[in-house]
């Protein structure tokens, strides 16, 4: 199976197939004026739609690497996280403090799953 590139652009793809496996960009929440628990939710939401669109699913995620802006933040993160992870499909899962592209962001993720 040859690379696929899903909805890209000159800076980057929203989602990359290769080998039956998609490596979505990084996804970050639709409204950033919202506290860290709604940009979870929207955030997540958007990886809900793009495994959709290219069709896989969230209990295929292998891999999952989370930005947040501040480890402050890290319970009320996972309190959404673990409501939107069914369970016994939880993927392998970092989670690090970063310096986000936009101060109003808190919250990002990038997702490798299986097609």
């Amino acid at each position: 199976m040859g690379i696929k590139r899903h909805d890209s652009g000159k800076r980057m793809s929203r989602a990359v197939i290769h080998n039956n496996t998609v490596y979505l960009c990084g996804q970050v929440p639709k409204d950033e004026t919202v506290g860290i628990k709604e940009q979870t939710k929207t955030t997540l939401e958007k990886v809900d739609e793009l495994l959709a669109e290219v069709g896989s699913h969230k209990s295929r995620i292998l891999s999952a690497t989370v930005y947040i802006k501040d480890m402050d933040l890290f319970k009320d993160m996972n309190e959404v996280w673990e409501e939107w992870t069914a369970e016994g499909h939880a993927p392998a899962r970092a989670c690090v403090e970063a310096k986000m592209a936009r101060e109003t962001l808190l919250f990002e993720v990038s997702v490798i799953a299986a097609l």
